[in-house]
């Protein structure tokens, strides 16, 4: 019982602001869609984010995981996975305070009750406020870090380990921490350091998840270590078995190997890495970036054509992946828009949107199961919340996607007389979100791409054309094509802000008639929920 749906899509003419063309500026366009069947399903966590392990480079910065404000933002994410790692992962060191040797032997240590916890765990607003400032100039430092290609070893305690998984566990996430792979004995990993840590962290239960390493390929270059790929996947072994000597952690995840995107060596380094190791992990993940944040421009963020490059790596990736290791999930275990730390006013604007959904759509197609987005705070220009804590356009865009979009994938195909009108205005289908009480079973999410200052206008068949309709309209917060460049967004015109410290506005969509064409301005974004559609797949 297949049903068959087609979307009618009119891109009207050059005018941003036009709301009618002419019918010969016009480009007609249809999209089959198959309702009958669920195409991929991915993991409930499906969009996760990270917090980049540079945040303990001075672990006072941990503190500002206490702010109510961040909590709020947080919680709107989850459910997902809130990984803790990157580059710096690889240079720090469990260093308690305490001496836990005579308490150890995983005895669960007194706590408090963690709901007491949320509590008492808050930052001041005066020194929330110092703290921010004097992270900004942490950050400049650990920039020109980045540029120079030398990475100072650091040291972290019990309190950072505490501080991360209170927040994570206050906010709802399932935390994965990045273990120090480098930390090595001869060519093997030295597991001492990992062990500790284990230990304290079972000592006070938390549940959580972990990896090993970040970038292996790229150990060379920033620590003057090479590391097999066959050898890496051992030393998983060992850390597995570590884990299930583990009363807590014996059933625990375990992801890896975390490498860039592959190229040449790196695709070596991974068929001999799953050769070895793929029996110790839970899921697969590599890191994917679409351009040098040094030197790329905004027209490479609207162009279809880099765009389209991510599904020429997922393929390679799952290859070779299905060739070594039939079945393996694979996961996106740290992405984002530009690599060396995103593209200074691209990343953290809104036309890092168009990367970012784009991706969420293309990822999901083509059968990953989890992308954790690089990053929620700190490090680099590609966050989602900035350093005043205030969210940026990729946060509420992630937002609302949690809020309509669920893990059943919707097959859809597009059909243009335009081959470039096509490309640049894309869409993807899911079933909605089930989690929402707004919507019954059986609606579905269309969300739509307009990479053209053209207007676009997409028409639905008669068959469909009584659903009613919720329409979320994501604009730059300012007019024009500058407006690309913006640090604010715009839901159906109405610009986005928290309603104080621990409220978020209701990010409501606007209901339209029967029978109205979808209109989607020129450079934007669009979510449309089809209450009606009663996809056979979705109920």
């Amino acid at each position: 019982m297949f049903g068959y749906l087609v979307l009618v899509l009119l891109c009207q003419g050059l005018r941003l602001d036009a709301n009618i063309q002419s019918n010969e500026d016009s480009v007609f366009a249809s999209i089959d869609v198959d309702l009958s069947r669920v195409l991929k399903r991915v993991n409930d966590r499906f969009l996760s984010v990270a917090i980049d392990a540079s945040l303990v480079a001075e672990e006072k910065y941990m503190y500002l995981l206490c702010s109510p404000k961040l909590r709020t933002l947080a919680k709107a994410l989850t459910p997902a996975f809130l990984r803790f790692g990157g580059t710096k992962q690889d240079f720090m060191t469990f260093t308690p305070q305490y001496d836990f040797s005579k308490s150890w032997n995983f005895q669960k240590k007194s706590a408090l009750p963690q709901e007491d916890m949320c509590e008492r765990l808050q930052l001041p607003p005066l020194l929330e406020k110092r703290l921010k400032e004097e992270c900004a100039q942490q950050e400049v430092l650990l920039q020109k870090e980045e540029l120079e290609g030398i990475y100072k070893k650091v040291k972290f305690s019990e309190y950072a380990v505490d501080l991360l998984y209170t927040f994570a566990n206050c906010s709802g996430f399932d935390l994965i921490f990045g273990l120090n792979a480098l930390l090595r004995t001869g060519n093997s990993w030295d597991s001492k350091n990992a062990e500790m840590l284990l230990s304290y962290c079972e000592s006070k239960a938390y549940n959580m998840s972990w990896e090993l390493g970040n970038e292996p390929n790229s150990y060379e270059k920033k620590a003057g270590i090479r590391v097999d790929g066959y050898q890496l996947g051992l030393d998983f072994v060992h850390l597995r078995k570590i884990l299930k000597e583990s009363k807590l952690y014996h059933m625990t995840g375990l992801y890896g190997p975390d490498v860039s995107q592959p190229r040449d060596h790196r695709r070596d380094l991974l068929e001999r890495f799953l050769e070895s190791g793929a029996k110790a992990i839970d899921a697969c993940t590599w890191h994917h970036y679409y351009v040098n944040g040094r030197d790329t421009s905004l027209e490479e963020f609207l162009d279809p054509e880099v765009l389209d490059t991510l599904a020429i790596k997922i393929n390679e990736v799952l290859q070779t992946i299905e060739l070594v290791s039939p079945g393996k999930k694979v996961w996106l275990g740290e992405t984002s828009s530009a690599y060396g730390g995103g593209a200074l006013g691209l990343s953290d604007r809104f036309v890092a949107g168009f990367m970012w959904l784009d991706k969420l759509g293309l990822a999901a197609k083509l059968g990953l199961d989890v992308i954790i987005r690089q990053v929620l705070i700190g490090s680099g220009t590609y966050h989602l919340v900035d350093a005043n804590l205030d969210p940026l356009p990729d946060y509420w865009l992630s937002v609302l996607y949690k809020r309509l979009v669920g893990p059943e994938v919707l097959n859809a195909a597009a059909f243009t007389s335009q081959e470039v009108e096509k490309r640049r205005l894309r869409v993807y289908l899911h079933c909605t979100n089930k989690r929402s009480s707004n919507f019954t079973r059986g609606a579905v999410t269309l969300f739509a791409l307009n990479l053209s200052k053209s207007p676009a206008r997409i028409s639905l068949p008669t068959q469909i054309s009584k659903s009613s309709v919720q329409a979320f309209v994501l604009e730059s917060g300012d007019p024009g094509e500058e407006g690309l460049y913006s640090s604010s967004v715009r839901l159906n015109g109405e610009v986005l802000k928290m309603v104080d410290d621990r409220t978020l506005p209701p990010l409501q969509g606007v209901s339209l008639p029967p029978g109205e064409y979808l209109n989607l301005p020129g450079f934007s974004f669009a979510f449309y929920v089809l209450k009606d559609a009663r996809a056979l797949a979705c109920r």
